[in-house]
C-alpha cells in the first residue's frame, strides 16, 4: 500500500443484530481526503447471508444498536465539522429521525427493553467554557485552578470542566405528523407557554423538535457506559465517585433509579484489593451481573500489566463478585466489550499471541471458544442462536461473518478494493531466541524482488499492547516500499500472560531490548534476503521509548524514527495526563535507577541520524519530550529533524487528519530513502 491508497482502508464497526437474527446492522468508515475526514454509513446485511445494502446516506453514522423490539435502529450521526448527535431510523429505512442538540454530542447510548427510552452519555461544558457564552472563545476564558491530580486526557483535553453525564429521553413515535418549527406569532406563544423558569436545554430542544433529555446524573466525575437493568427499572454505569478517586486508578458500578435517583455503588465495597470496573451488562434472564475488571491492589495503583478479567456476581448480591476467568492467561482488555448470549452466559474477546479470539463464558465459569486462528475478532453480536463477528486479518480491514462451528461464513469483502488497487503481503509468524534464551514471537514481512532488502525493525507502543495477525497499514507501506518489515513481542507486551509484561518493571530498556534486538537477529539469520548491513529501527509511544533506547546502545543501525515517544521519564511526570503515575510504575522512583533507563539521559551517546515526529496536542507523551531530544541530538552533531503536526493527538497514526496521516507516511518514507533508499523509494 502506498500513502495516497489510504482511503482504502474501510473499517468495520461492531455489529448489531436483528432480534429475529434476519438482519446484522453496521458502519463502515475509511479515510476520506477530499473531506480531510473519516466517512461512512450503515450497511444492512441479510443473515445467514445474502444482499447488503447502503441504510444511511449520512456524513459520518456510526454504532448501530437495534431496539429490543426490532422496528428501529438507533446510531449516532456527525455532520461535516460537528458533534455526533443520536438519531434513530426505522429499521425498514427511510428518513431518520435526530433525537439530540447536545452541544459536545453524544457519547455512549443504550435502549431500555422495552424500546421506549435511550440512556446516552454527553460531555457537559461548565458555563463560561467551550463556548457556552457568545464572545468568549477559548482564549478569553476565565483561568483554571489545577488542584488535581486528574484534570487532563488526550484526545480530550482538560476534563474536569465538561463531565460526561447520562441524560435519558422518550423515544418518539417515528410515523408521527413531522416536527414543523413555530414560526412569526406562533414563535411568540411558544416562548409564553414555555415560561421564564422552565429548563434552557429543553426549551431549545422542543423549539427544534427533539425530545426533551433528562439530565440523570450531575457529580464531579464522569459517568459512563449506561446500561439499563433487564426489567428496565434501573440503569448501571462506570464512575469513581469514591472519596480518594484523584488518587487511584479504580472505577466502580453503580446503579440508579431511572429517574437519577438512588444511586448504589455495587463493587469494591469492602476492603482490601481494588478493581478496575467497566462494561457491566445483566444476563438476558437478569440473574446475572456481569462486567470486566482488572485487579489494581489494595492500593488502587498497580495497573501495570494487568490483565482484564470478567468478573460475575448475582444481580441482587454485587458483593460476591468474583472472576471467572484466569487473569494470568486470559486478557479481555484489547476490545473491551461483553455481548449477553444465552440466559446466562455471554461473549468476550480474548488478545492472546498476537490473535483475537472469541469467547462464550458462562456464570458457572464454563469457557467456550468460539472464534480461533490467524485473525482479530473486533466485536460481535448474538441473537437466538446466531451469532456474527466483525474481524481482520493479514488481508483485510475489516469484514463481517457467521459464526458457526468455530468457522467463519463472510457476509461481507471490504477490502476487495484495498487488494484489487494495493500490494498486500503476508506476514510471516515467527519465534526467535534472545541471547538470554528467552523465545520471542513475531513476524516478518518481505517485499517483492530478490534483495537484499533493508531492513526496518518496528517497536511497538504500550508497553502492555501487542502486534497481530490484524491488517497493519504501517507495515504495509513499508514492505511496499521495497523494505522489510521485523516485528515482535518482546517482554512488557500483552498476550503472553501477565508474568511477560511486568518483567520490564523499573527495569525498562533490559529484557525487551535483548529481546527486539535477539528477533532481529533471527530474522537476519533465517532470511537471506534481508540485508544485515542497511538496517533502521524506528517505533511510537514506548515503541519511540525502545527506540531511543536502543541506538544509545547499540550501533548497528543506519537510521531511526522516534515517534511521539516516552524519552524522559522525570519531565514526563507533571506533563503527561498519565505522569503522576505512570513512570513510577515503569521505572520506579529511585533516580539512579530510572537514569539506568532513560533515553534522554543517555543521549550522548546517539549516533544514529534520527527523525523525531510528534503531534503538538498529544497529552500523553507531550511535545517537550521530542523538543527536549531533538536538540539535544542537535546540539551534539547527530543529523536529525524535528516533525511537528498542528492539532494532532496521540494518536495521529491511528485516528489522525487523512492528510497528516499521509504525510507522515510521505515524510517517514524520505527519510528512509535518505538514509536506506530501495528501487522504489529513491531521494526526491
Amino acid at each position: 500500500m502506498k500513502p495516497h491508497e489510504l482511503n482504502h482502508l474501510q473499517s468495520v464497526s461492531s455489529p448489531s443484530l436483528s432480534p429475529d437474527a434476519q438482519r446484522c446492522v453496521v458502519s463502515v468508515t475509511r479515510p476520506d481526503f477530499d473531506a480531510d475526514a473519516y466517512v461512512g454509513q450503515l450497511w444492512e446485511l441479510a443473515v445467514p447471508g445474502g444482499d447488503a445494502r447502503r441504510l444511511t446516506r449520512g456524513f459520518r453514522d456510526t454504532v448501530p444498536q437495534h431496539s429490543p423490539d426490532g422496528t428501529s435502529i438507533g446510531f449516532l450521526r456527525a455532520e461535516p465539522g460537528g458533534k455526533p448527535q443520536l438519531m434513530i431510523v426505522d429499521s425498514r429505512g427511510g428518513e431518520p429521525h435526530r433525537l439530540t442538540d447536545q452541544k459536545m454530542g453524544v457519547g455512549a447510548f443504550t435502549w431500555s427493553p422495552d424500546s421506549s427510552k435511550i440512556a446516552f452519555t454527553s460531555r457537559v461544558p461548565d458555563h463560561g467554557r467551550y463556548g457556552t457564552v457568545d464572545g468568549v472563545g477559548p482564549g478569553l476564558e476565565d483561568p483554571r485552578l489545577i488542584t488535581t491530580f486528574k484534570y487532563r486526557m488526550n484526545g480530550l483535553g482538560y476534563t474536569r470542566d465538561k463531565r460526561a453525564q447520562i441524560f435519558v429521553l422518550a423515544v418518539p413515535d417515528l410515523d408521527a405528523e413531522p416536527f414543523v418549527a413555530p414560526a412569526g406569532r406562533a414563535t411568540e406563544a411558544a416562548a409564553k407557554a414555555a415560561g421564564a423558569d422552565s429548563d434552557p436545554q429543553s426549551h431549545q430542544d422542543a423549539a427544534k423538535g427533539f425530545p426533551t433529555a433528562r439530565q440523570l446524573t450531575a457529580a464531579d466525575a464522569d459517568h459512563n457506559e449506561p446500561v439499563f437493568s433487564r426489567d428496565g427499572q434501573r440503569i448501571l454505569f462506570t464512575s469513581a465517585l469514591h472519596p480518594d478517586a484523584d488518587a487511584t486508578l479504580y472505577t466502580n458500578i453503580y446503579s440508579m433509579a431511572v429517574d437519577g435517583s438512588d444511586v448504589v455503588q455495587l463493587t469494591n465495597r469492602g476492603a482490601g484489593t481494588r478493581v478496575g470496573c467497566n462494561r457491566p451488562v445483566e444476563s438476558l434472564d437478569g440473574n446475572w451481573l456481569f462486567f470486566l475488571g482488572s485487579d489494581l491492589s489494595e492500593d488502587g495503583l498497580d495497573f501495570l500489566a494487568r490483565n482484564t478479567a470478567l468478573y460475575v456476581a448475582p444481580a441482587n448480591s454485587p458483593d460476591e463478585a468474583r472472576a471467572i476467568t484466569d487473569a494470568e492467561t486470559v486478557d479481555l482488555g484489547e476490545v473491551g466489550d461483553i455481548v449477553p448470549r444465552g440466559a446466562d452466559s455471554v461473549l468476550v474477546f480474548n488478545r492472546t499471541r498476537g490473535r483475537g479470539t472469541l469467547l462464550e463464558v458462562s456464570a458457572e465459569g464454563s469457557v467456550t471458544t468460539l472464534v480461533d486462528g490467524e485473525l482479530i475478532v473486533t466485536g460481535a453480536a448474538a441473537a437466538r442462536d446466531i451469532v456474527v463477528a466483525a474481524y481482520t486479518d493479514p488481508t483485510t480491514m475489516g469484514e463481517v461473518a457467521v459464526v458457526s462451528g468455530g468457522a467463519l461464513s463472510a457476509l461481507t469483502d471490504l477490502s476487495s478494493n484495498l487488494r484489487a488497487q494495493t500490494t498486500v503481503v503476508t506476514s510471516v509468524e515467527e519465534t526467535f531466541t534472545a541471547s538470554d534464551g528467552y523465545g520471542v514471537h513475531g513476524w516478518v514481512l518481505e517485499p517483492e524482488g530478490e534483495g537484499p532488502h533493508p531492513v526496518l525493525l518496528n517497536v511497538h507502543g504500550g508497553p502492555f499492547a501487542q502486534y497481530g495477525w490484524g491488517y497493519f497499514d504501517e507495515a504495509q507501506v513499508y514492505v511496499d516500499a521495497g523494505y522489510a518489515v521485523v516485528m515482535c513481542n518482546p517482554r512488557g507486551a500483552a498476550g503472553y500472560g501477565q508474568e511477560h509484561g511486568r518483567v520490564i518493571k523499573a527495569a525498562m530498556g533490559t529484557v525487551d531490548l535483548l529481546d527486539v534486538l535477539g528477533f532481529l537477529e533471527g530474522a537476519l539469520e533465517k532470511y537471506p534476503a534481508l540485508d544485515r548491513e542497511r538496517l533502521g529501527v524506528m517505533g511510537g509511544s514506548y515503541g519511540g521509548y525502545l527506540t531511543a533506547w536502543t541506538i544509545s546502545q547499540d550501533h548497528r543501525f543506519t537510521a531511526a524514527v522516534v515517534e511521539r515517544g516516552y524519552l524522559d521519564p522525570p519531565s514526563f511526570v507533571g506533563s503527561s495526563d498519565i505522569g503522576w503515575f505512570f513512570s513510577d510504575a515503569y521505572t520506579g522512583s529511585d533516580p539512579e535507577q530510572v537514569r539506568a533507563q532513560n533515553p534522554f539521559a543517555h543521549v550522548d551517546k546517539v549516533e544514529t541520524p534520527t527523525f523525531v515526529v510528534h503531534s503538538e496536542e498529544d497529552l500523553r507523551c507531550p511535545l517537550e519530550q521530542a523538543q527536549r531530544y531533538y536538540t539535544a541530538l542537535k546540539l551534539r552533531g547527530v543529523p536529525t529533524e524535528l516533525l511537528v503536526f498542528p492539532g494532532e493527538t496521540h494518536e495521529l497514526s491511528r485516528t489522525g487528519s487523512p492528510w497528516h496521516r499521509r504525510q507522515r507516511f510521505d515524510h517517514i518514507l524520505r527519510w528512509w530513502a535518505t538514509y536506506l533508499p530501495t528501487a522504489q523509494n529513491q531521494p526526491s
